[in-house]
């Protein structure tokens, strides 16, 4: 039930974006909570793949009247993370459970406690497009439902107020990254092929497409060594695409790095072993 309770705040949140409320009813149905010291991943970016459910740590400070009740029942208060404005909302996503609380400060009007929680974002149903890669900000949701149903009657009165811009979160695409040297094994001083492939998530079809225009350097690691060094810079092509040649100088392992950009995030390829006789 306080799952559902907590996705029908989320789901009217969005409903009701763009839709302002008179005044005098706002001021009358909103306590006057004050959510400070928001902080989404522990300030890192979140790295989101086409399948995998991310959950993203969320800690902060909840200051409450203290004649308002946040039980997880008939109230809930808890962050949030959305994209685009209060007055247009472009996308949203919240915690799946209640967050854990502990009170640290009472006085005869407020209470104030510590909480955590988890943002959850699944790929397949909370991101829809390239847009959704950008800096998402962090707003405090309080929703409350109070309903009295009989037989023959039944009325229910629900309320949501979220306060934005408490903090921001980068959400970026997940990127993957592919090597094979050949031929193997090679004569010293002989010219190997490094070829791969660079993809990154694209949430709109659920699955990994080429990331073309990048620059990607190829690094390598003597057998010896457990150090890579950088060999060269190239640009992945066409549906990302990487091929590059090198002369053999010695056994060891080959790889392509990706350092990111804004929207996507960093990634390496795991080591191709070539033997060089």
């Amino acid at each position: 039930m306080r799952k559902l309770a907590i996705g029908a705040a989320l789901s009217g949140a969005l409903a009701l974006a763009g839709v302002a409320a008179p005044a005098a009813s706002a001021a009358t149905s909103t306590p006057d909570l004050k959510f400070t010291g928001v902080t989404v991943n522990n300030g890192k970016a979140i790295v989101v793949g086409t399948t995998k459910t991310v959950s993203v740590p969320v800690t902060y400070t909840l200051t409450r009247p203290v004649d308002v009740n946040i039980d997880g029942d008939t109230a809930f208060a808890g962050v949030i993370l959305y994209r685009g404005t209060l007055k247009s909302l472009q996308n949203m996503v919240g915690p799946d459970d209640l967050p854990t609380c502990t009170t640290t400060a009472t006085t005869d009007t407020t209470v104030t406690a510590s909480c955590a929680e988890k943002v959850v974002i699944d790929p397949t149903m909370d991101l829809f497009e390239a847009a959704d890669a950008t800096t998402w900000k962090a707003g405090g949701l309080y929703s409350h439902s109070d309903t009295t149903s009989s037989d023959d009657f039944l009325s229910i009165n629900a309320g949501t107020a979220i306060w934005g811009n408490l903090g921001t979160a980068k959400v970026q695409r997940a990127a993957k990254l592919t090597a094979d040297a050949s031929p193997e094994p090679v004569a010293k001083g002989r010219t190997i092929t490094v070829k791969g492939k660079l993809t990154r998530a694209d949430w709109n079809a659920a699955a990994y497409k080429g990331y073309s225009g990048q620059k990607v350097v190829l690094q390598f690691r003597a057998a010896s060594s457990t150090t890579y060094t950088d060999v060269k810079a190239i640009t992945s092509g066409t549906g990302g695409a990487l091929s590059t040649t090198v002369k053999a100088s010695k056994s060891g392992y080959y790889r392509y790095v990706f350092a990111g950009t804004t929207t996507t995030a960093a990634t390496k390829a795991a080591g191709d072993y070539i033997k060089v006789n």
